[in-house]
């Protein structure tokens, strides 16, 4: 497990000053998507053990907690301390264990804490809004800042470092495969242009160089939306970690426990959806992904691209589970 030391610095590329344990971060601008869906699809009770492997700023957690009560418990996980800390004030008094690690590490996490296995495994996968409102973390256009998007500011590498080093075969290479963008190879030359003139050291330069890459008119999503969603995802290797827990997802699980994964883009859910079906020891809960409703998109738009889809670890390897399950949306 990981003390939590928030006295980090950012990559030097970017030079900036450090954020110091004494910085007051912004109450939580973040809403759980698919919250009551999710308590539902886990089959929560009394006294089981439930891992949030994505903890962000704790509103699964806390809702988590309240249902397996004290007897009960939740380790939540997260690999951003600024995150953990907004958890930590989400989650004071309840049954919360707040660690911080990447969920692709959970084999590490439960021998730690000497756990054979676990009842259940939510992922609430992506970026969360707190996030991308933190100018200094360099996740968003929206407003400037340095061009970082780590979610462990102690990582070795930044987006400062990709679009400052790497070629233009690689940057189109990421561009197109992580954010489906087919402009890649325009934006690439463009990077590597603009970065011969000087360094591409911030988030507003990054977007001004994008849309120039970017022939026609902007349509509702600007330009640089998937260029950055590619970058931060190469960033933190965020198709890499969900491959490594979606591989071994039914050995974490007690017989009878459930995973629940929450993804915003295909290039996670098409993950999620092969490997539920084609792991012989999980039975996939929903035939089809769990969406918000309307009176939850009417308050929380962002919830409007996720997808909730669910798995059980046979309680018999022999035969599916018997456990009655909620039923999704679509069957409805």
């Amino acid at each position: 497990m990981v003390m939590i030391d928030l006295s980090f610095r950012f990559s030097n590329r970017t030079n900036e000053p450090a954020l110091s344990a004494e910085t007051a971060l912004p109450s939580p601008v973040h809403r759980p998507v698919l919250l009551a869906e999710v308590v539902e699809w886990l089959d929560l009770r009394e006294g089981v053990v439930i891992v949030d492997g994505t903890a962000g700023a704790g509103g699964h957690s806390g809702a988590i907690a309240d249902r397996v009560g004290a007897s009960g418990r939740v380790i939540a996980l997260d690999r951003d301390p600024e995150m953990l800390e907004l958890a930590r004030e989400a989650t004071e008094g309840k049954p919360v264990t707040l660690i911080q690690s990447s969920y692709a590490d959970l084999d590490r996490v439960l021998d730690d804490l000497e756990l054979d296995g676990v009842d259940g495994i939510l992922l609430d996968l992506g970026l969360s809004s707190d996030q991308l409102a933190w100018g200094h973390r360099g996740f968003s256009f929206a407003s400037d800042g340095p061009l970082d998007m780590r979610f462990d500011p102690k990582g070795h590498t930044s987006a400062a470092d990709l679009v400052n080093d790497l070629d233009a075969e690689e940057l189109a290479r990421i561009i197109f495969e992580y954010g489906e963008e087919r402009h890649s190879r325009r934006i690439a030359r463009r990077i590597v242009e603009a970065r011969r003139v000087e360094p591409i050291l911030t988030t507003a330069r990054l977007a001004e160089v994008v849309r120039k890459g970017v022939p026609g008119k902007w349509g509702a999503i600007d330009p640089a939306t998937r260029t950055f969603q590619a970058l931060r995802i190469e960033v933190n290797g965020e198709l890499d970690q969900l491959d490594d827990l979606l591989a071994n997802v039914a050995g974490y699980l007690n017989p009878g426990g459930r995973a629940a994964i929450v993804s915003f883009h295909s290039l996670e859910d098409r993950r999620v959806k092969h490997s539920f079906r084609d792991d012989p020891l999980l039975t996939v809960l929903t035939r089809k992904p769990v969406t918000a409703t309307a009176e939850e998109l009417a308050t929380n738009p962002r919830a409007r691209s996720a997808k909730l889809r669910v798995a059980q670890r046979c309680p018999d390897q022999n035969g599916p589970p018997n456990i009655p399950t909620p039923r999704s949306k679509a069957d409805r």
